[in-house]
């Protein structure tokens, strides 16, 4: 049976194309779309969110605008790496003006509403800050139980951070709420360590500039990446890590799991967000999560591009 699929995001590059890839594949039926602050504002994360759904004619799957802000600590956002709004120009030059609106129901009822309509055939993939998720946890402590499966996009286990040495950008940005679905909700958790090595390289790019209008655009996301923060970490390609953790989702055999004890540094230091990965058990304290540490590279590559092309024919 079809998986429901709910994705909560900050389009942003790669969340873009995580949507792209969820509309695509047949093994998902996406239920809704909820919004939060990060790579931008949660105003231009949710025009950007509409405004993909009418470019692929899919304005059927809801959109629920969530927070703007983070639990703790200030705003910060990732424009310099997705472009201004969160959005190159010559990518938002080809999407088209959203005809809908966001639903009434704000993000964190609407992951509640969810929830509880599908239970345990859901799952929830949180590609950005957790802000939306770990408020919808504090409301109904259960949730991580009713759904199937909670997927959390940050992390850098046993490597180094994104966006300071330790921490990555998503749990940098709201590390109270990352520590929150992490102590609450079992989660598994796709960090740096599969996302990075399965980065999509520039012949990916150059293929899809070869095809049609809707491949020229994705080729812009992907050329934008590569040629912006995504060059200076050695390689020929772009990092689209919400990508990656679609392509677990979408496919199980894509990333290997192990259960792990993990904590989320909220001091508000230099190693806020970092996560504190308890490789060894030298704590003796009991898995609360699923960490990421394998990913079939090929596989994965072969899941997203697929994925994003059929998004076009559907």
């Amino acid at each position: 049976m079809t998986r429901k699929l709910l994705l909560d995001v900050d389009p942003g590059l790669d969340d873009a194309l995580a949507i792209l890839m969820a509309l695509g594949n047949d093994a998902v039926d996406v239920v809704g779309l909820t919004t939060v602050m990060g790579n931008t504002t949660v105003e231009n994360t949710t025009w950007n969110a509409l405004a993909l759904l009418e470019w692929v004619d899919r304005t059927d799957v809801p959109v629920a605008r969530g927070a703007g802000e983070p639990f703790a600590d200030s705003l910060v956002m990732a424009e310099y790496v997705h472009g201004p709004g969160g959005m190159p120009e010559s990518v938002r030059e080809a999407l088209p003006e959203p005809n809908t609106e966001p639903i009434k129901a704000h993000a964190v009822e609407f992951i509640l509403e969810q929830a509880r309509e599908h239970g345990e055939d859901l799952t929830i993939a949180a590609v950005g800050p957790q802000t939306n998720v770990a408020l919808a946890m504090a409301i109904e402590p259960a949730l991580p139980d009713t759904v199937a499966d909670v997927y959390q996009m940050g992390g850098a286990m046993k490597t180094t951070g994104n966006v300071t040495p330790q921490a990555s950008f998503n749990f940098y940005v709201d590390a109270a709420s990352a520590a929150r679905v992490i102590e609450r909700g079992s989660p598994k958790v796709v960090g740096l360590d599969v996302t990075e090595p399965a980065y999509l390289p520039t012949s990916v790019a150059d293929g899809l500039r070869e095809g049609s209008d809707f491949q020229r655009v994705v080729a812009d996301v992907l050329d934008f990446k590569a040629q912006g923060p995504d060059s200076t970490h050695g390689f020929d390609g772009s990092i689209v890590s919400d990508s990656v953790v679609l392509a677990g989702v979408l496919d199980d055999e894509v990333l290997g799991f192990e259960e792990a004890y993990v904590e989320v540094d909220t001091t508000g230091g230099p190693s806020n967000g970092a996560t504190i990965y308890d490789e060894h058990g030298v704590l003796d304290r009991e898995p609360n999560c699923e960490v990421a540490l394998e990913v079939d590279v090929e596989r994965c590559r072969d899941v997203v591009v697929d994925s994003i092309n059929a998004a076009e024919d559907r």
